[in-house]
């Protein structure tokens, strides 16, 4: 059912309105005290509920209970503070209309023009691991309320949810009131606010408290009936992928990747700086030893494990020096000074780690132009992906895992001895960071020859074998799918390698297989493929 309608004629104009009256209640406290000093230094009434009234009265600072206000105590261990009329009426009266105006006077209620509300920490909260009924209760009803009912009557009332918007309302305090452009953008991320909250809790009902009797689990985004897409403008980007192209990026409400990264030096990031440091670390953290990976526009120019990160480096580095001039590296270790010695000589886009050491930062923040990133604390790896295609949005769970070498079959030549199986696992995982068709040869657990992105496989087999020279011969290689012929494996074969490992499937297995067999060189199936599109 819609509003009632109200002629135009009636509304009188508000712009300037002064700050009387505000109400507080926060969850975060950050800044309670300025908040509070601020307005009672401008004689402005602070109402006020629970922990948040306490704090400012701890402080010395006048506050009124809400109970005081609606005659009402505050009930059910907190669930039932500030759904009272007398409160929902001083924060819903249009003052543009006489006839609120009037209605207010007759029931004894004032008017708030200020509401600062920030909600329970619904998100932290289950990330912490709480479950079950204690998450329940992080679920706020009264703080969207207050907010949704200030954001709708934002002609009259300014509503703030965040401590960084707290200087507009210093300012506004000194200047005599908040301006309606103010309580406009105000009111717009009072509703972005609640809009990210509530679809955080359903997120969480989706995924932890489906019901019993649902004929399917419900697992992932993939599975559930509605998926939302949402996040805050975190900075607008110079251009897209190509100049005439604009962008932004948004962070997620409890993100924990590159888009929360902090960045340390180095000129600002672009689009393409983005995507490919993404995947430099989709590729370097597929290792649980010390990785590099360096990747140029979205495919891997070289990846490789080592004893330190910088060996790691040194090794990715060579496997192709040439595509890795203005690359971007990812590391899955803490950057030393050995390994920024090695990175500094190199043109570089961008550096992106968990952590420098403290000299290892200070030398490469003298190459003024190299962009360098520290992964948040908490990083982690996303559990699905999204990919937009007109009209909609495929969604997939992330391609995190690998078949282990127990349950790999062989099917040619002699079993792995084991340097030439842990090259072989080393390629597996690589493998997986190289667009389609994706052919990687590697040597040592590093990478020295990559086909990728060929529209067949012979082409990705050929591009490897060049890109390797020398060095095919005795590497091993992986292949994303199966062979769909023996020609892209005889090829890999003429050019000298030990062993090939590949998912198998095709309706022409044993033709490949015949062709290693002939040859003597080992072949493994995994029963697992790699796409990466």
């Amino acid at each position: 059912m819609s509003g009632t309608q109200h002629d135009p004629a009636l509304y009188r104009p508000r712009d300037v309105i002064r700050i009387r009256r505000a109400l507080v209640s926060v969850s975060d406290k950050t800044d309670l005290v300025e908040l509070a000093t601020a307005l009672n230094n401008a004689d402005v009434e602070i109402v006020s509920t629970g922990s948040t009234a306490k704090t400012i009265a701890a402080a010395g600072i006048p506050v009124t209970q809400v109970g005081e206000v609606t005659g009402y105590p505050e009930s059910l261990d907190g669930r039932v503070r500030t759904l009272h009329p007398a409160i929902h009426s001083g924060l819903l009266a249009d003052l543009r209309l006489e006839s609120h105006e009037k209605e207010l006077a007759a029931q004894g209620i004032e008017p708030f023009e200020l509401v600062v509300s920030n909600l329970y920490p619904f998100v932290e909260t289950i990330a912490s691991g709480v479950t079950g009924d204690d998450a329940i209760e992080q679920i706020d009803i009264g703080g969207p309320a207050l907010t949704r009912a200030s954001a709708k009557n934002h002609a009259n009332v300014a509503i703030v949810t965040s401590v960084a918007s707290y200087p507009v309302i210093y300012k506004a305090l000194q200047l005599g009131g908040t301006t309606l452009e103010q309580r406009r953008r105000l009111a717009t991320e009072a509703f972005q606010h609640t809009a990210a909250y509530d679809r955080a809790v359903a997120d969480w009902f989706l995924t932890s408290v489906a019901p019993s009797s649902s004929p399917e689990p419900v697992e992932g985004l993939a599975a559930s009936p509605v998926i939302d897409i949402h996040g805050n403008l975190s900075s607008t980007l110079r251009y897209g992928e190509n100049s005439h192209q604009s962008a932004a990026i948004y962070t997620r409400q409890g993100g924990h990747g590159i888009a929360q990264a902090v960045q340390l030096g180095g000129k600002e990031m672009s689009y393409n700086n983005y995507v490919d440091a993404d995947a430099a670390l989709r590729a370097a953290y597929d290792f649980s030893e010390p990785a590099v990976a360096i990747i140029k526009h979205a495919n891997p120019c070289g990846i490789a494990v080592g004893d330190s990160i910088a060996v790691a480096h040194q090794r990715a580095h060579a496997c192709d020096p040439v595509s890795a001039y203005g690359g971007v590296i990812a590391a899955n270790g803490i950057i030393t000074l050995e390994a920024a010695q090695s990175i500094k000589p190199i043109f570089t886009e961008v550096v992106i780690a968990p952590g420098y050491e403290p000299d290892a930062l200070e030398l490469l923040q003298t190459k003024k132009d190299l962009r360098i990133l520290q992964l948040p604390a908490d990083f982690a790896r996303e559990t699905s992906e999204f990919k937009q295609i007109s009209g909609g949005v495929l969604v997939q769970d992330a391609d995190a895992h690998f078949a282990p070498f127990a349950e790999w079959t062989l099917v040619a030549g002699a079993a792995a001895d084991a340097a030439t199986r842990a090259d072989l696992e080393f390629a597996w995982r690589a493998c997986r960071a190289v667009k389609s068709n994706a052919i990687l040869l590697a040597n040592d657990r590093a990478s020295v020859g990559v086909g990728m992105g060929q529209v067949n496989r012979v082409d990705s087999c050929q591009l490897a074998v060049s890109r390797a020279g020398d060095r095919a011969r005795g590497s091993v290689a992986a292949s994303d799918a199966f062979f769909p012929f023996p020609d892209g494996a005889e090829i890999l074969i003429a050019a000298g390698v030990r062993a090939i490992v590949q998912p198998g499937g095709s309706i022409r297995d044993q033709l490949v297989i015949d062709a290693a067999t002939e040859a003597g060189v080992t072949m493994y199936f995994t029963g697992e493929r790699h796409f990466f599109h």
